[in-house]
């Protein structure tokens, strides 16, 4: 991304927050994996959105007249010896601000600016985090709101004026979208070329990552699910360690990251010839999915998207001769979510489908009686006419 994109996003914050707002937000810290030993670091996304900076500990300013600062963060030298760090040429080139600062000056200058300001805004979302995901919580984001609130009477998050912002993506996202789907689509295609010389899950995990990685993808958006059998029963199965069996499925759910945004493609293919009813439940799965693709348009009100989507799946349950009542117990998850910066990333701000949007289309049915687990997923643009299957170009079949 360009540097102009960043400005772009910080100006369109400032106009929903309105004339004069002062921001202050930061990256994510770098955590803990072992003993000594950082784990891999993913940036912030509404930070990364703001700045482009990749690096952790980097805060941002943007004060009510406009002018920017970006906030370096003190770097020891044996830090900067093992580690290395963004020089501020480096970083100001990349995120478009007017100056790149030290903590002290910043210091100074959100003192300074608690003078004409009353309210500062920033991003924490620890809440959401620690109750609804149920994580640990990354410190950056709680640590800057009990900074500011020394110095400010109230502190307020905006973070639902920058997901309503992610929501509707830029030409330059969907360019970045389809280009780390494209790279997940010919991983898929080069390893189902090879898919019967393979003997364990992990095998196909490894070609995968390699070409993701060989056509310039920085890696994985998040951990590749390689479920064998009944273990596709766990949706968010990532062990992928275990033998391959004759006759039964294996539910892929991969997704390249390219440019700082994400892919995410589920297929559901058989080792040698599946059984009459892995096929059975596979193909009425691949049929529902088309089918709820095909509602998608500009306009198209979430609700009654749902009330679409939960009679076509509760009619594919019941040409398996499975009872349609239980429809959450056999698809326990959403029709899909939005996609970007995060796997599952915003599609707030709105009630209905709009041009720009990009979602995942997901249906899935799962039977851990049976040993069978299927999901077929694919990234969709909604444009102004009705809508674009990002990964159509890779077969549904098994």
């Amino acid at each position: 991304m360009k540097s102009s994109f960043f400005k772009q996003n910080r100006q369109a914050l400032l106009e929903k927050l309105g004339s004069g707002a002062l921001v202050v937000v930061t990256g994510y810290s770098e955590m803990q994996q072992t003993h000594d030993m950082a784990a891999p670091f993913v940036q912030e996304s509404n930070f990364w959105y703001l700045t482009g900076i990749e690096a952790p500990d980097w805060w941002l300013i943007i004060e009510g007249s406009g002018t920017t600062f970006a906030v370096m963060p003190e770097v020891n030298s044996v830090k900067q010896t093992f580690d290395g760090s963004l020089d501020t040429s480096a970083a100001q080139a990349m995120s478009g601000v007017d100056r790149v600062i030290g903590r002290d000056e910043a210091s100074s200058v959100i003192r300074a600016a608690a003078r004409s300001h009353s309210v500062v805004y920033t991003v924490d979302q620890s809440k959401f985090i620690r109750e609804q995901a149920g994580f640990h919580l990354n410190p950056a984001q709680h640590e800057l709101r009990q900074l500011l609130a020394r110095s400010y009477p109230k502190v307020q998050d905006c973070a639902a004026e920058l997901a309503t912002l992610r929501t509707i993506k830029q030409p330059e996202e969907v360019d970045a979208i389809t280009r780390a789907v494209s790279l997940t689509v010919d991983a898929f295609k080069k390893m189902k070329a090879d898919l019967t010389a393979y003997k364990h899950e992990y095998e196909a995990e490894a070609c995968l990552t390699h070409e993701i990685r060989r056509h310039g993808a920085s890696g994985h958006a998040y951990q590749p699910i390689v479920a064998g059998g009944a273990h596709a029963c766990t949706l968010h199965y990532v062990q992928n360690d275990s033998v391959l069996e004759k006759r039964s499925l294996l539910l892929f759910d991969v997704g390249a990251r390219w440019g700082g945004y994400c892919a995410d493609i589920s297929r559901t293919y058989a080792v040698a010839q599946p059984t009459k009813r892995a096929a059975a439940v596979h193909d009425v799965v691949r049929e529902a999915q088309a089918e709820i693709i095909a509602l998608l348009e500009p306009g198209l009100a979430f609700v009654e998207y749902q009330k679409r989507v939960d009679l076509v799946m509760s009619a594919a349950l019941a040409r398996l001769k499975l009872d349609p009542e239980k429809l959450h117990d056999y698809m326990p998850h959403a029709i899909g979510h939005g996609l970007g910066i995060d796997v599952h990333d915003t599609l707030a701000g709105y009630d209905s489908l709009q041009p720009g949007m990009v979602l995942t289309v997901e249906p899935g049915i799962y039977l851990p009686d049976e040993g069978i687990g299927v999901r077929i997923e694919d990234d969709i643009l909604i444009t102004s006419s009705g809508h674009k299957n990002l990964s159509g170009s890779l077969d549904t079949g098994y």
